[in-house]
């Protein structure tokens, strides 16, 4: 591909723009998936660019160009930049020439690519072939009325390419049936009739806008913050976070609740302005101490996490029991995660279970999830499979990401309902493909225990790994420990493993101790052995348990203690270790 520059200096990509350009890769493919007004698309993507890169567009464009996989990861939004212009001329042969390079180079360059990095790979060929569709059709069929020739052309394109089908807000499918973006770009007559209820639904919601505004303009703060949501969903007007930010602060200033908690939220993560903590802070304050019971709840999350304030569970434990009290779900479901775990109040598990109910009847998916685990698990409750199984399912369908794993686990072991591995493939892949670190474990470990797909099953446990998931850290330990799909490597396997332990994860401290007392990945230190094998014992690990009861009775990295050796070897028998029963034989016999 002929690349051309109105700058000789090579643009060098280091690790903090190799970070920026993957994210601006994700979010350029969530601004497609997302898109409501097709008409307006290119100019919306335009002004987005520019507010995120601060109108420097021209290293932007040189880092994707200089970057070692340029043609994999940044063809398609680089074709974007040469035919709007964005940090170079205009260039329309360029542009195009860069879409055909990325539909075109799925088969010709994936062997090349790293098992890693191929989901960048994939969303490149998404917005691909979605921009090269624009293309077509608004550049060459809507510009030169030459729609015969040019379906020919989309044609010969789909016949030689591998096409993708959208299926959800963040999910993408190879395949190779019918190109529906083609479809969807050009139109067809079946489709005349919902385009034009469409066009309906967006005339209304325009006329709603320009009320909304009048009212606004003359000073009604209600109204202020219902332009400020207009601007901020793109609701009749063009998408503009600048434009919603000033809304809602008009709105707050005039003493809206509404307008403060959303300006508070605009602060704390960044929309239409810098972010500043202690402003979200101030803002949601006042809101909340004013009686709006949604900022009471976003009080309590800044306490909770010590967002614009020192760290208070007892305040964060305050604040979302009045959220709760007056009736928001989401402030419902807080308080009964405090009591759940502790924070900020007593454990309490009934507290728990009765405000997981309350949530989760008024609809909070998060809280139906948590309603569900308690009914799976017994939590200030009895153990109810079927009632399990009812409330994940309510989170699942209501787009919960934890939801859909949880359903899947039911389907797959048959928890409230029949087995049914089919069923349970898809929430899980849902699940996953939806970011939640949970459901990439757990497909990671379908692949692994079901399809022995081992390259698979280390994709997704990485994944989960890098979205912290402690038993996704775990299995991905033991896939570079073990050589499964990846190439052995033991320090990486201790690394894992460390974060893993830090995280929690019983398994993943059993894991820790057997590198300090194998070497593993590290220096030998028996010591740090016993540690984390107590830490894994006491978390209930079997195998832990059984390791433990054996550095007391051997006096690995501890003194000999018979006594509390043949305590954990009965804790590790009782959970089917038997190994732990031959030990625990040979010491009876020979002490008593």
């Amino acid at each position: 591909m002929s690349q051309s520059s109105k700058s000789n200096h090579k643009a060098t990509v280091n690790n903090k723009d190799e970070n920026f350009l993957k994210e601006f890769l994700r979010d350029f493919h969530q601004k497609i998936i997302n898109t409501k007004d097709f008409n307006n698309f290119e100019y919306n993507l335009i002004e987005w660019i520019k507010n995120i890169n601060k109108n420097n567009n021209e290293k932007i464009l040189e880092l994707m160009r200089n970057h070692e996989q340029s043609k994999f990861w940044f063809s398609s939004i680089i074709g974007y930049f040469y035919q709007f212009g964005v940090g170079c001329d205009i260039n329309k042969n360029e542009a195009l020439e860069s879409y055909l390079l990325t539909v075109n180079s799925y088969e010709k360059y994936s062997n090349s690519l790293e098992e890693n990095n191929d989901e960048f790979n994939k969303l490149n060929i998404i917005i691909g072939k979605y921009l090269l569709s624009l293309f077509y059709y608004k550049d060459i069929i809507l510009n030169k009325r030459n729609l015969t020739s040019n379906l020919k052309r989309s044609i010969s394109l789909k016949r030689s390419a591998n096409p993708i089908r959208f299926r959800s807000q963040n999910q993408f499918d190879l395949n190779k049936s019918k190109d529906n973006m083609f479809k969807k770009t050009i139109g067809n007559d079946a489709k005349q009739k919902d385009s034009s209820n469409k066009k309906e639904i967006e005339t209304e919601d325009q006329k709603e806008f320009k009320n909304w505004l009048k009212s606004a303009e003359k000073d009604n703060s209600e109204a202020q913050y219902k332009v400020g949501n207009c601007y901020y969903y793109g609701k009749g007007i063009i998408q503009d976070y600048n434009k919603a930010f000033e809304w809602y602060s008009r709105s707050a200033n005039n003493e809206y609740l509404l307008g403060q908690n959303n300006l508070g939220f605009c602060y704390e993560h960044g929309i239409g302005t810098v972010k500043d903590y202690d402003k979200a802070f101030e803002w949601i304050s006042k809101s909340a101490n004013n009686g709006c019971s949604i900022s009471q709840n976003n009080l309590g999350k800044c306490y909770y996490y010590g967002i614009g304030c020192t760290q208070d569970f007892y305040k964060a434990f305050e604040w979302y029991n009045k959220s709760a009290n007056n009736g928001n779900a989401r402030g419902q479901y807080s308080v009964g995660f405090c009591y759940r775990n502790g924070h900020g109040t007593i454990k309490n598990y009934k507290k728990t279970f009765k405000w997981y109910t309350k949530s989760a009847n008024n609809g909070y998916a998060e809280g139906q999830n948590g309603l569900g685990f308690c009914y799976e698990n017994g939590i200030g409750t009895t153990k109810d499979y079927k009632k399990a199984f009812k409330w994940y399912s309510k989170s699942a369908n209501n787009g919960y990401a934890l939801g859909q794993n949880n359903l899947g686990i039911c389907y797959k072991n048959g928890i409230g309902s029949i087995k049914n591995y089919k069923k349970a493939f898809e929430w899980i892949s849902k699940s996953a493909n939806n970011e939640c670190a949970e459901g990439q474990n757990s497909l990671g470990e379908w692949y692994y225990y079901g399809k022995k797909d081992y390259k698979k099953a280390f994709e997704w446990y990485f994944k989960s790994a890098n979205n912290e998931c402690a038993e996704g850290q775990n299995n991905l330990g033991f896939c570079y420990e073990n050589g499964f799909g990846i190439e052995k490597d033991d320090e990486k396997a201790f690394e894992w493993y460390f974060k893993s332990a830090n995280n929690g994860c019983a398994l993943g401290q059993f894991n820790l101790s057997t590198c300090y007392y194998h070497e593993i990945g590290t220096t030998q230190d028996y010591k740090k052995a016993f540690d984390w094998v107590s830490k894994s014992a006491n978390n209930e690990c079997a195998k832990g348990q059984y390791c433990l009861g054996y550095c007391y009775h051997y006096g690995v990295g501890t003194r000999i203690n018979i006594e509390k050796a043949i305590n954990w070897y009965r804790k590790a028998s009782d959970n089917g270790i038997k190994d732990a029963d031959v030990e625990l034989r040979n010491l009876l016999e020979n002490f008593w």
